[in-house]
């Protein structure tokens, strides 16, 4: 059994397109066989000053903390700190990296599998000294990932592609919606397959579906297929007229590669 810990730049996966990740999703990723949930961190951001003056701020992010907690987190608050230059200018700053790299190197010793959710590229540091550690170390994050932080870890995933973290929007069919990357894009021919992620108890497996550009929604570039870092959102749906075949259909770009580096 592979003892796990999560390990969430809140702030940094905020920003960065992870708005409104779902934490329960994170935490069944953690915990599929052969992985039990051993310790899951998140480090949050809370503005005091606000806090006090604000109901519906102070309201708003105790809600979320409350999410957090009931989902089995425990939160490492940072709070804003202000200030002020020769010139008068204030400027704001809440960084918890110190917090993150030091719980996750300290706790370490009673683990052997961490989550990093970030795409903070001061991290690639921590990586490479928890894998010397003995650790195996996955990395998780939206846009704006750092090229070096992704190489560094085991193994990197979009936070796009891990089913229901991020939920797709509700859509007026009952087809299944997915979220995917080209793969075998044969552009003379303009048809190749979307790999994409399904997540039960037995761990997150991948699969794949046929796809052409005739069935993408507007006037997509083709050549964007041709780049299998592009994320494409599509339904899988059954082609009655071509022997109930699953294919990708009504396919449309949901993050190009340019966006997250």
């Amino acid at each position: 059994m592979l003892k796990t810990g999560i390990y969430v730049d809140a702030e940094n996966i905020r920003l960065c397109g992870g708005y409104g990740m779902r934490y329960d999703v994170l935490a069944q990723l953690a915990n599929v066989r052969p992985s039990v949930l051993l310790r899951a961190n998140s480090y949050v951001v809370e503005d005091q000053k606000r806090t006090r003056e604000d109901p519906e701020y102070r309201q708003k992010v105790y809600n979320y903390f409350d999410i957090l907690r009931n989902c089995g987190f425990k939160l490492i608050k940072k709070y804003v700190k202000f200030f002020v230059d020769e010139e008068g200018e204030v400027t704001t700053k809440a960084n918890a990296d110190m917090d993150l790299a030091i719980d996750a190197l300290l706790q370490s010793r009673n683990l052997d599998r961490i989550i990093l959710l970030t795409g903070d590229g001061d991290f690639v540091r921590l990586v490479t000294a928890l894998q010397n550690k003995g650790c195996r170390v996955e990395v998780i994050g939206f846009n704006n990932v750092s090229a070096e932080l992704r190489e560094a870890a085991d193994l990197y995933l979009s936070g796009f592609l891990v089913p229901g973290l991020l939920p797709i929007g509700a859509k007026a069919n009952g087809d299944e919606w997915f979220r995917g990357v080209p793969i075998n894009y044969n552009p003379g021919r303009g048809f190749g397959f979307m790999r994409y992620y399904r997540l039960s108890p037995d761990g997150l497996t991948s699969e794949s579906v046929f796809f052409h550009y005739s069935k993408s929604q507007g006037e997509l570039d083709p050549q964007l297929f041709s780049n299998p870092a592009n994320i494409f959102e599509f339904r899988v749906a059954v082609n009655r007229q071509n022997q109930n075949r699953r294919e990708a259909q009504d396919i449309h770009l949901y993050a190009c590669d340019d966006d997250k580096r």
